[in-house]
């Protein structure tokens, strides 16, 4: 956790939400100067803190409003901090909880140095990654679609397999093996819609690679170079580190990529692990599937992981592997090298 200690001659606060805001604006010694609701206009915020501007930090909690303060107090040459939303249990565990108390403690967490730091994504590559974290919500949606193909087809009991439904090849013929209209009827509206989903993420995935090479080429190739890394696992590893530069260790960003358990302990005793929810829930998904692809056709990591399943078991051997890779990217953007397998078996 890292916390906002820069002293300031005034500290806002700011509870967002879609349609109003409340601020809060403390001086250097803790007294409040505004405390005010108004609309999420950026004109209304600027009239309201234009007399303490000189020296003004703004503070907000991470949520899905965020955006434009932060890209309206960069245009306007105005300190900027997000807060990470799960570290502010001054906020939340509260016993009376409203906007105007929730502003005021925002304030107060600003000025007395206990701010926690959740990272203010820039607003560059920001359009870029909600579109690829888009594109893979669609791609789950038509993998949902298939398995309700192949869920109803046991359910009938189909004597012939249906095969891979992923191929549109294999997909001719398939709403005629159901028999009943009904059922036949539900099949076809799958595939239609699996179908339409082809053709939109064929399209995404174009545009989205094509933007990646104007960002950063060479880290884009660079995380190709892992074998089972294609297109779609190095576009999400790019741009949800965004730039490998902000974590000053390798520690901090496996544990951003939430590929280590931390240890809860206290007198020497330990009460198991916590913080599973702390961290970037996309890139814990790309490393664990990076490991299963690179699996495929790679003998000597087959090896690998079965000498480590049989001391560890497979669950644990995969999750090492994982947390492995993870320093192995970190190193490999931090130097710009490329994948180096046998030094990766070898670590």
């Amino acid at each position: 956790m890292r916390f906002y200690t820069k002293q300031h001659q005034f500290y806002c606060g700011v509870d967002l939400h879609a349609d109003a805001m409340y601020v809060c604006i403390l001086n250097a010694v803790g007294e409040i100067v505004v405390h005010k609701n108004i609309p999420t206009k950026p004109k209304a915020f600027l009239r309201l803190i234009k007399p303490y501007r000189e020296g003004l930090i703004v503070g907000c909690e991470c949520m899905f409003t965020w955006y434009w303060l932060a890209d309206f107090c960069a245009d306007e040459g105005i300190n900027f901090v997000l807060g990470h939303a799960l570290y502010m249990r001054a906020i939340h565990g509260g016993k009376a909880k409203n906007d105007k108390i929730d502003s005021h403690k925002i304030a107060v967490l600003l000025r007395g140095g206990t701010f926690p730091l959740a990272y203010a994504y820039p607003a560059k590559m920001r359009a870029t990654r909600d579109l690829l974290r888009r594109r893979n919500h669609l791609a789950r949606k038509r993998a949902e679609l298939i398995a309700h193909i192949q869920n109803t087809a046991s359910q009938y009991n189909l004597p012939d397999p249906l095969g891979c439904v992923a191929k549109p090849s294999q997909r001719e013929g398939l709403p005629q093996k159901f028999k009943d209209p009904i059922a036949r009827g539900m099949i076809e509206i799958d595939l239609a819609t699996i179908e339409h989903y082809d053709q939109l993420l064929g399209v995404l995935e174009r545009q989205l690679e094509k933007v990646a090479m104007s960002h950063d080429p060479v880290s884009l190739a660079l995380l190709k170079s892992i074998p089972g890394v294609g297109r779609i696992l190095s576009l999400v590893i790019l741009y949800e580190i965004e730039d490998i530069a902000r974590f000053p260790r390798v520690q901090d960003f496996i544990s951003y990529c939430r590929l280590v358990k931390p240890a809860k302990e206290s007198n020497g005793k330990s009460y198991g692990h916590s913080g599973k929810r702390i961290g970037n829930a996309h890139l814990r998904w790309a490393f664990g599937e990076a490991i299963i692809l690179m699996l495929k056709g790679n003998k000597p990591m087959q090896q690998q992981v079965q000498k480590m399943a049989n001391r560890h078991g497979k669950g644990k051997a995969l999750a090492n592997l994982s947390a492995r890779l993870g320093r192995a990217v970190y190193d490999m953007l931090k130097n710009q090298v490329p994948f180096d397998q046998e030094l990766f078996l070898r670590s």
